[in-house]
């Protein structure tokens, strides 16, 4: 009995400096991992974080939370450093289960970063392109669709990178981006192919007629503007392209009967434009009897009528 007392108070004694180191390294590990999250937060502040994480699209993700970029960063941090106090505290009381649990777990937080790290960045990229194809695209009926899917296809990359990066569902994640990767080949083959060759035979079409149009027009400007002397078909034998409408010209008129060899018209003759000789004009008129030529004789003749003289 008194053996078994004495084993008990010298396990006691044993254990009791372990459990009072214990509690010192928790306590002090636990008060500087908070200082040391509390400057982290206020160092991410002044730098600028919060911004520059709204700016990659983490923004709605935190609007309804009590915490931003920043402070979920110290918080972390915090508890990154706690993992490491609790190792170091449970080591005190040497190979124990919960400080190979630990070990594990220190063990996993890079990695765990690193994903992190992964979608923080990804998720960065898909805002940026969500923004540049919607303002791109923002006078398409699609263009803020095509915007989302490219959005949520790059952040699934990420995700299925990050899921990959620590390890978890190795054997589901690899083959669904392979069938993602394959679904969105095919898409683009089909999709953009197809939505290529339409407005390509749209464009062809037009080449065609303009060239048809072109080709008529320019056999038009042939046929009309024939060479002078060519022969020009117009449905009339014997025509040609530079035939003219005659020109008829007033017959020149024969001499008048009073007409005199020097070229001086005799005085009862009248030029064209002049008042014609007449009782009117106020000439005196040749007398029938007097010798004188009648109109339609020709003058120099002897004309049938009375002879006058001897005998008569």
């Amino acid at each position: 009995m008194r053996d078994a007392l004495n084993d008990m108070w010298r396990e006691v004694l044993t254990f009791a400096p372990k459990l009072v180191a214990f509690l010192l390294i928790l306590i002090i590990g636990l008060i500087v991992a908070k200082l040391i999250s509390t400057a982290v937060d206020k160092i991410l502040e002044r730098v600028g974080f919060d911004r520059a994480v709204e700016r990659g699209g983490v923004k709605r993700a935190l609007a309804n939370s009590q915490y931003d970029a920043s402070s979920i960063a110290g918080k972390i941090v915090y508890y990154a450093l706690v993992l490491f106090v609790l190792q170091l505290a449970f080591g005190v009381f040497g190979p124990n289960p919960i400080s190979v649990l630990l070990s594990g777990v220190i063990a996993f937080l890079p990695k765990l970063f690193v994903a992190l790290v992964i979608v923080v960045v990804a998720s960065a990229i898909a805002a940026a392109v969500r923004d540049l194809l919607s303002n791109s695209l923002s006078g398409l009926s699609y263009g803020r669709m095509l915007a989302n899917l490219a959005s949520i296809f790059i952040l699934g990359l990420g995700v299925i990178a990050a899921l990959n990066q620590v390890g978890i569902a190795l054997t589901v994640t690899l083959p669904v981006l392979v069938a993602i990767l394959g679904t969105v080949g095919g898409i683009l083959i089909v999709g953009v192919g197809g939505g290529l060759i339409k407005p390509m035979q749209g464009r062809w079409e037009n080449y065609l007629t303009k060239a048809d149009e072109e080709r008529r027009n320019i056999a038009d400007k042939v046929r009309s503007n024939d060479t002078p002397g060519a022969p020009r078909h117009t449905g009339q034998v014997g025509a040609s392209s530079n035939y003219s409408e005659p020109t008829y010209q007033q017959p020149t008129p024969p001499p008048p009967y009073d007409y005199q060899q020097s070229g001086q018209p005799a005085p009862g003759y009248s030029q064209p434009g002049y008042p014609q000789s007449g009782p009117q004009s106020g000439y005196p008129q040749p007398d029938p009897q007097s010798g004188y030529p009648q109109p339609g004789q020709h003058p120099g003749y002897p004309q049938p009528g009375p002879r006058s003289g001897p005998g008569h």
